[in-house]
């Protein structure tokens, strides 16, 4: 199971390494070595996040995630991403952005760092966005019940998380982005613009991919046919989404991913400003995340271990946090690293804890998804 799930992952690691020893000696294998590291340690909950919406989805869809969808991981948005971000900043074409990336790799870096009050406010939107969204959601599951129970009730008020995210991108203008990072001076406007445009995202590719989920659903209750519904799973999530509701959960993915890509490769230039040695090492990193997904699936961890998604969506809405509070202060990596690994690593304890008492293995197959067997 773990050699077919990480196969190509291994495979493509000692591919990378060797070929940064042979490009750029010791030093580039050890850069190379530390910025797959770096990826994985921020991006693990992600793996749990994209899990649980994967499954939803037919093998077909599964597929196209980790193929078509991997080579957008890396190279979109690990090579393509910074060059655009500094074409687009210094009002370059994009043959003079490649050019200045390759050839005054310093410069570049400035032009990238500087754009980081955009990324950050973007990105952060979006991601504290999907916590709102998951914890004013009425589950069946509680981890945080202290939290959770209020907070579904409270939910009942739809617009509430756009409300919530609004004023938090407004306060966030009108003070860490007034003095951003780096010399960037007062980038308020700029924090506002990108902010509302994360937001617009969300609400275009969630709502259209939960139009089309919803519409299917209601599809397959009014079948004739039993057996056209769709298999259910865990708190009753939708497995083998397909056509127009899988291609918009695919998009929702992919800038899911994104999202979580933007610390990771502005973090990436405290290692290295060569946009090769970057796109190995996080393209290293970025793989064994696909993987990990997928093993998820394969071995229904989430349904096993119910707490899981909890713990990933806790980590996402830290990360939105750190994401804006960037704008003004630097924040370590390993930090960023260390709260996602820290929530999703108390949510699985709580949930070997709940299984325990309820007298559940926890690795039962019975809780293996049938569809993601044919990834």
């Amino acid at each position: 199971m773990i050699l077919k799930t990480f196969g190509w992952s291994f495979a493509i690691t000692v591919a990378g390494l060797a070929l940064a020893g042979v490009l750029w000696g010791w030093q580039g294998l050890a850069i190379v070595g530390i910025l797959s590291i770096l990826e994985i340690s921020l991006s693990f909950d992600n793996a749990v996040i994209n899990a649980g919406i994967l499954r939803k989805m037919n093998a077909f869809w599964q597929k196209i995630f980790l193929t078509v969808g991997i080579l957008i991981a890396v190279f979109g948005m690990r090579v393509v991403f910074p060059v655009v971000i500094v074409a687009i900043t210094a009002k370059l074409g994009p043959i003079e952005a490649v050019n200045l990336a390759i050839n005054d790799k310093a410069h570049y870096e400035e032009l990238v760092t500087s754009a980081h009050p955009a990324i950050a406010a973007f990105g952060g939107v979006f991601l504290l966005m999907i916590f709102l969204d998951f914890i004013f959601e009425e589950r069946d599951y509680k981890w945080l019940s202290w939290i959770e129970k209020p907070m579904a009730k409270l939910g009942k008020l739809d617009t509430l998380s756009v409300i919530i995210t609004l004023v938090v991108l407004m306060v966030s203008a009108m003070t860490v982005a007034t003095a951003a990072a780096h010399g960037a001076g007062d980038k308020s406007a700029t924090v506002l613009l990108s902010g509302v445009a994360g937001l617009i995202t969300y609400l275009v590719v969630a709502g259209v991919s939960g139009y089309f989920e919803d519409k299917l659903e209601d599809e397959d209750e009014e079948s004739e046919e039993p057996a056209a519904a769709p298999a259910k799973k865990g708190n009753g999530a939708v497995v083998g989404l397909a056509g127009k509701a899988a291609f918009f959960m695919f998009l929702y993915l992919e800038v899911i991913d994104a999202s979580f890509s933007f610390d990771g490769v502005i973090s990436a230039f405290a290692i290295t400003n060569d946009i090769f040695e970057m796109a190995l090492g996080l393209g290293i990193g970025a793989m064994y995340i696909r993987s990990l997904t997928v093993y998820l699936v394969r071995k229904g961890t989430l349904d096993d271990y119910v707490y899981l998604e909890h713990g990933a969506h806790y980590a996402i809405g830290a990360l939105a946090v750190i994401l804006l509070v960037t704008i003004k202060y630097e924040i370590p990596e390993v930090i960023t690293g260390l709260v996602g690994v820290a929530l999703i690593g108390l949510s699985f304890a709580s949930s070997v804890i709940r299984n325990r008492r309820e007298g559940k293995p926890g690795d039962s197959s019975g809780a293996k998804s049938e569809v993601a067997s044919g990834v």
